[in-house]
């Protein structure tokens, strides 16, 4: 008999997988409708769309593991991590989704609220907020829109040996800085920057990506707090955020 297998939960949203099948429940049918006409427009291997109802999505389970997750060593191959990098730049050339992104003036009032939260409540110290604010601003310049998935984290990433099997959780995807999908991507395993950027093969600024970390890692703590998740764990946002010191 198959077992219902509780993949991720929280207020906003819940993801079960029964066999082969994932079923996406989502409160937010925006972020559903987005994720689907993502998929359906990405030039990278993605889930299939079994059926949809809201507030249910069914996909079908992508072959091979995920690239690695956040506060554990990955174990894939430099072949590997360059094979996503590779993918991330094609998705980077694709013609532009028809919705837009985040502003800069967003995300930068965004970090003005984080930043005071996280020191008014004593949730990390003055100087380590200080510190990784200043580094984030360098993120926040223009930049020429590319199609981002947005959300791309190493275990939204599948791979089977050094080839890519699929991405998944597209609910974040638009117009956005490239840069900001490649440090998603490498957020927590800096180790494996030179490989990514070599599969993506081009230039790219380094210290952009770097700031890219720290402004993430501001943003994230609350909701990860509030949602059960614990960001201080052994090489999560926290200690990206020290890292830097």
């Amino acid at each position: 008999m198959q077992e219902v297998e509780v993949v991720v939960a929280h207020s906003e949203r819940a993801t079960l997988r029964v066999g082969d099948v994932f079923l996406k429940i989502d409160a937010d049918q925006t972020r559903t409708d987005v994720e689907v006409e993502a998929m359906a427009i990405a030039p990278i291997p993605t889930p299939t769309v079994l059926w949809r109802k809201p507030p249910v999505l069914a996909l079908a389970a992508l072959p091979g593991r995920a690239l690695g997750h956040l506060g554990e060593p990955s174990t894939a191959s430099p072949a590997a991590w360059a094979a996503a990098g590779a993918a991330v730049r094609m998705l980077h050339d694709a013609p532009l989704p028809p919705w837009p992104g985040r502003s800069l003036d967003e995300l930068a009032s965004r970090l003005d609220g984080e930043c005071g939260w996280l020191v008014t409540n004593g949730v990390l110290p003055t100087d380590l907020v200080t510190r990784n604010r200043r580094i984030a601003e360098a993120a926040l310049r223009p930049w020429t829109p590319v199609f981002t998935h947005g959300d791309l984290q190493i275990s939204h990433v599948f791979v089977d040996g050094a080839e890519i099997t699929g991405v998944i959780d597209w609910s974040e995807a638009g117009r956005g800085d490239a840069l900001y999908d490649l440090a998603i991507l490498t957020l927590g395993h800096e180790e494996h920057l030179g490989d990514v950027v070599a599969g993506y093969g081009t230039d790219v600024d380094l210290e952009v990506i770097r700031a890219w970390w720290s402004l993430r890692s501001l943003l994230a703590i609350r909701w990860l707090v509030e949602h059960g998740f614990d960001p201080s764990a052994p090489g999560c946002e926290v200690d990206v955020l020290k890292a830097r010191m």
